[in-house]
């Protein structure tokens, strides 16, 4: 069915080139930066949709808890950087009553909304945000991967060493 398709990959002697021109630290330092970067737009746009959700009548505010943090777990088992998007404070709120009514309190409820139950539809705001702009994400992480490879070999140009 396929036989007929052909394709070329331009720029990969180039990239791979730039990538042989630095050290492990560098790259690792340049992705991890990146990674956070495109973590932060998928985070934005968790926060944008659960903006929508947010009860104004109450004090607190899913789109306030929505966070990105490093995965240092993944990271020490697989050596691959890794950044989770969700949102803080867990599924229960330990003490009785209304603790901390401020804007940052626990919102335990965001899962209700994320999922449904039996007698609620689910109004997602995670994975849409995620599915909706993977494409920002891909496009951030390379761009600002890009300029930290360029940024470290043009500092070891400088120095006359290596990156």
């Amino acid at each position: 069915m396929a036989d007929g398709i052909q394709f070329s990959l331009t720029g990969v002697d180039e990239l791979i080139a730039t990538l042989n021109a630095v050290t492990y630290d560098t790259k690792r330092k340049g992705g991890r930066f990146a990674l956070r970067k495109a973590a932060q737009a998928i985070r934005d746009a968790a926060k944008r949709n659960a903006e929508g959700l947010d009860d104004p009548s109450t004090g607190r505010q899913i789109a306030a808890n929505i966070k990105e943090r490093w995965n240092g777990r993944h990271f020490k088992r697989t050596g691959d950087p890794a950044f989770r998007v969700g949102v803080q404070h867990g599924a229960v709120i330990r003490e009785k009553g209304n603790p901390d009514p401020g804007v940052n309190g626990p919102t335990p409820h965001w899962r209700l909304l994320e999922l449904g139950t039996e007698k609620m539809r689910a109004q997602p705001f995670m994975r849409p945000a995620l599915e909706n702009n993977i494409g920002l994400a891909t496009d951030t992480f390379v761009r600002e991967f890009e300029k930290s490879l360029d940024r470290a070999i043009k500092r070891a140009a400088k120095t006359g060493g290596s990156a």
